[in-house]
């Protein structure tokens, strides 16, 4: 059965929480694939005004995802722009730094931790400590420092992740993305994609894979890579005379924000196994239908699971499967929305990537 198993591991891990301006519930499953490569990062109280949702979809390998999953909430967190409220350029550098935090000593070790190469039981370093308890390694130091040591020239993970989170902050909702997991809100019960699938055949993808150095075929970057854009993957990284945003495969996220407003319903975010097999307006209908008899969101994403499960293995519904549905409590009472926006409503297909946006306002 090469990648797949002989029958799919159809155990979810599920989650429900709320506050005061939302609700989510979150599933994921292996499913027919060997491994699990799949993460997520659901934080509704990153602070006392926002709130953090992230989907981590691992190729090569699933440390990369889990990474993301730790660390990339944390370093939208410490850096400088967040505390002065600017959202964007805080999301941007974090999915820049897990690049940077990812080489060295201290990243060679943490990867390994992630990838169980390591007794968590007994793996002490310098600064580091593994705490059972807690299950995650604390830092006593504040910085990562790339300590000295056999590995300190590692240059970072050969495998990769997507990266698609969403930040709610008062009535604006930002949505960031590397790579082909994907963000749709629900207005009015209209689909609305707040991310692009980065594929190697856009148009801009293709211009800064080859001005970088490399190529697509079967549309697969340098024959092997289905994406143009995601966190790890630094083989693709390894150009010394560009930046990282011009590097073959890039970590730099789009980054859309929108206003909230009294017609959205919800959001969704999920990894390519749910979109590979629903559209994202299938997707909302479904939702819609499934919230007329059922309050628990956990149980509509793993409902969603099953759907998209494929019977046999191979092709659409054989890979591992991830979703976060967040619910926003009425109403969120914006004034911005008296006139009603212009949403364009074409949906992704294989003829045409590009999927609708919401325009900032």
């Amino acid at each position: 059965m090469g990648i797949y198993l002989s029958t799919p591991k159809t155990e979810k891990i599920s989650e429900d929480g709320e506050n005061g301006r939302l609700r989510f519930g979150l599933s994921s499953m292996q499913g027919w694939r060997a491994t699990m490569e799949d993460a997520h990062a659901a934080y509704p109280d990153l602070d006392s005004s926002t709130s953090f949702f992230g989907v981590y979809d691992g190729h090569g390998g699933k440390v990369v995802a889990k990474f993301c999953a730790k660390f990339l909430h944390q370093q939208v967190l410490k850096n400088e722009a967040y505390s002065a409220g600017d959202l964007g350029t805080s999301v941007q550098k974090a999915f820049f730094r897990m690049d940077e935090m990812m080489c060295g000593q201290r990243g060679w070790r943490e990867l390994a931790v992630l990838g169980d190469k390591i007794n968590k039981f007994t793996c002490m370093i310098e600064g580091l400590i593994w705490s059972p308890k807690s299950g995650e390694i604390n830092d006593q130091i504040d910085d990562w420092a790339f300590e000295e040591g056999p590995h300190s020239a590692f240059s970072g993970p050969t495998s990769g992740s997507t990266a698609c989170v969403a930040i709610i902050r008062n009535k604006q909702l930002l949505v960031a993305n590397a790579g082909d997991s994907r963000c749709v809100i629900s207005r009015k019960g209209q689909a609305y994609n707040l991310s692009r699938d980065h594929k190697p055949e856009l148009e801009v993808e293709r211009e800064r894979i080859i001005r970088a150095g490399g190529f697509i075929h079967a549309g697969r970057v340098n024959g092997g890579l289905n994406l143009a854009r995601a966190i790890g993957d630094m083989e693709f990284k390894q150009n010394k005379f560009l930046s990282a945003e011009k590097q073959i495969i890039t970590a730099n996220p789009d980054i859309n924000t929108v206003e909230l407003c009294d017609d959205d319903d919800f959001f969704v975010l999920a990894c390519d196994g749910i979109w590979d097999c629903m559209s994202s307006q299938q997707l909302v209908d479904y939702i819609h239908e499934q919230l007329n008899s059922e309050s628990k969101l956990s149980v509509v994403c793993e409902r969603v699971l099953d759907r998209c499960l494929a019977p046999t293995a191979g092709g659409e519904g054989c890979d591992n499967m991830t979703m976060i549905l967040v619910q926003f409590k009425k109403p969120i009472n914006s004034s911005a929305f008296a006139e009603e926006q212009s949403l364009p409503s074409e949906q992704p297909s294989e003829t045409d990537p590009k999927p609708a946006e919401i325009e900032s306002k």
